[in-house]
């Protein structure tokens, strides 16, 4: 599947529960789908939780 295609269907499926489920579903649902990504990411160790902290904070200026 492409990213184009997965993109499509994510949001396709958003959409169904907003309709179905209402606004606040939807949004609980793309909340718990992000959580659900970012936990796969730091497992497969594609992501390291000490390195967030390091893109939010602004470079220092020297």
């Amino acid at each position: 599947m492409s990213r184009q295609q997965f993109g499509f269907l994510a949001g396709f499926l958003v959409v169904a529960v907003w309709v179905s489920a209402g606004i606040t579903a939807a949004g609980l649902a793309v909340l718990a789908g992000l959580l659900g990504w970012l936990v796969a990411r730091v497992l497969d160790g594609d992501l390291a939780a000490t390195g967030l902290g390091d893109r939010v904070r602004p470079a220092r200026r020297r």
